[in-house]
């Protein structure tokens, strides 16, 4: 296994965290709220916000090797 950049190690580390607090979330909704709707946007959210934070952070990371 190689190095990676510490953006990476941090990014990785928050993202699943943000996940694993989000699939909670979720979790809670599909188990204790009548209205199961209301849990696609913490899954989405989980999905969405690392995807985002990684594509800004490696544009950033390009941005600044040059």
């Amino acid at each position: 296994m190689g190095t990676y950049p510490l953006w990476k190690r941090f990014w990785l580390l928050l993202s699943v965290i943000w996940v694993v607090v989000s699939g909670l979330n979720a979790a809670t909704i599909l188990a204790f709220s009548e209205e199961t709707d209301k849990a696609w946007r913490p899954i989405a959210l989980g999905v969405a916000v690392p995807a985002l934070a990684y594509l800004v952070l490696w544009a950033w990371a390009r941005w600044k090797a040059r």
